[in-house]
């Protein structure tokens, strides 16, 4: 009699939006934000030096849903249009393809989210009634019903999750929100929210989200915001974890965490966002538990990025998708095949600024390709080995090393257009929304900074008189 054949292992890929590796416990943080994903990739394997090298969503998704570059892909964008190139094949089609159920919660509608066969959304954004914001929560209600209805169907399932609670707004509810801060977050003698209150393009947006009584003056305060926002998602991820050990389907399932960008936060002058292709926004976590091929325990210092994801699923599938793949599959890490995949690579950003640049382990080169709203030098060099922090622009004083890595930046930009017959989509994409006042490209920083615009000020003020009559 033969016998049957096992059933491939279900994939549940939790994909949290803006969520940097420094601020999480199991990466070294010293608040402890993170102890269900610390217990979690105890289990599993930690990739310490895991990049986003395309940010910001639509790009950063992208790449990790694909195992394709940017040039693979052909999106640097939030705001991508028209569709991914035929050859640019998802994991969901090609798992769908495979006889996998595949289901995406949170991310319908966008073009790195393509070939699920089952989309549902949540509220995933703004506070609720309380004014904090459950987002977490109201994903766990959409996503744990649905993740018992994919475990009990023959077919294995690939189940993906965009968690948003490391996003702006940062607002945790309690007891999150006061977890990490212990001060007076309205303190007249605390000045750090100034500048970020200056700063006009975005000051009616954080208006609107840092209600009073009064202005929030400390900036620890909003950082503390962030990490409780990090501490209340990880609680919630939990019951995900929870709900598989139940179903008893946890060991047959990969399970991967990773996060499409980092997140800028008083860093750089880039406040509580992430644009800026300094670290803080590069660098991103990547965990995966699969106890039948995936070593416990392991912490692996290689350097990798999103585009590698794909690959190594389709290793620990064992399947061939016919399909190329610009990333290299992880296990060669983890088995110490490679000590490294890419150790120096082209990085981007293309929605609030257009600049793109080179990293390698000791240099970050980046340069704007339009003059950006922040008034920022138009090249940057950081020496990362004594500088990591990136706060001293060594631009002026080493002009060969500038010279050396833009040489290289763009031999490999020459190689990768030649190898998929476009041109980069970083000098065909406009600037950002294609803002039919400003042509293809702003002209100038002032021209940036006063077309910028984010959030709406009578909104703001009437949350702002809110607050002073409680």
């Amino acid at each position: 009699m033969a016998r049957a054949r096992k059933k491939k292992p279900n994939i549940l890929l939790i994909g949290i939006d803006s969520l940097v590796r420094t601020h999480m416990s199991c990466y070294g943080y010293p608040r402890l934000t993170t102890p269900h994903i610390d217990e979690f990739a105890l289990g599993g394997t930690l990739f310490e030096n895991a990049f986003c090298p395309h940010v910001p969503t639509t790009p950063g998704y992208g790449s990790m849903l694909t195992g394709r570059d940017c040039f693979g892909t052909n999106c640097v964008a939030l705001r991508h249009k028209g569709q991914f190139p035929e050859d640019c094949k998802s994991l969901a089609a090609i798992l769908g393809e495979i006889g996998y159920n595949t289901t995406c919660v949170g991310f319908t509608g966008n073009a790195a989210a393509r070939g699920f066969q089952n989309y549902l959304n949540f509220s995933g954004w703004g506070p609720g009634a309380d004014g904090r914001s459950h987002k977490a929560e109201a994903l766990n209600e959409v996503a744990i019903p649905e993740l018992q209805r994919l475990a009990k169907a023959r077919k294995p399932f690939f189940l993906f999750l965009r968690h948003m609670d490391p996003h702006t707004p940062y607002l945790p509810p309690k007891p999150y929100d006061r977890m990490f801060y212990h001060g007076d977050e309205h303190d007249p003698a605390n000045r750090s929210m100034e500048p970020v209150y200056a700063f006009e393009p975005f000051r009616d947006y954080f208006l609107s989200w840092l209600p009073g009584p009064g202005l929030v003056t400390d900036k620890d305060y909003v950082i503390a915001q962030y990490d409780g926002a990090v501490a209340y998602m990880d609680a919630c991820i939990a019951r995900i974890f929870t709900t598989l050990e139940v179903l008893g389907i946890l060991d047959e399932t990969i399970v991967v965490i990773n996060s499409d960008h980092g997140e800028t936060l008083y860093d750089h002058e880039c406040w509580f966002d992430h644009h800026g292709i300094y670290d803080n926004t590069l660098t991103v976590p990547i965990i995966i538990r699969y106890p039948e091929k995936v070593p416990a325990g392991l912490v692996v210092p290689g350097y990798c990025q999103h585009k590698d994801l794909v690959p190594t699923l389709m290793e620990l599938l064992d399947v061939d998708p016919g399909v190329a793949f610009d990333g290299e599959s992880l296990m060669q890490l983890v088995r110490g095949d490679k000590e490294h995949l890419d150790t120096e690579f082209y990085i981007t950003e293309c929605t609030w600024m257009r600049k793109h640049g080179w990293r390698t382990p000791q240099w970050k080169f980046f340069e704007a390709l339009e003059p950006d709203f922040h008034f920022k030098p138009q090249v940057e060099l950081y020496d990362l080995l004594h500088d990591p922090e990136e706060l001293v622009n060594l631009a002026e004083k080493e002009p060969a090393v500038v010279a050396l890595l833009r040489e290289r930046m763009n031999a490999f930009i020459a190689k990768r257009e030649g190898e998929v017959n476009r041109r980069n989509p970083m000098f065909t994409q406009e600037c950002w929304h294609g803002h039919p006042d400003c042509g293809p490209a702003f002209s100038s920083s002032e021209q940036a900074y006063k077309t910028m615009h984010i959030g709406d000020p009578k909104e703001a003020a009437k949350l702002q008189d809110r607050g002073k009559t409680k």
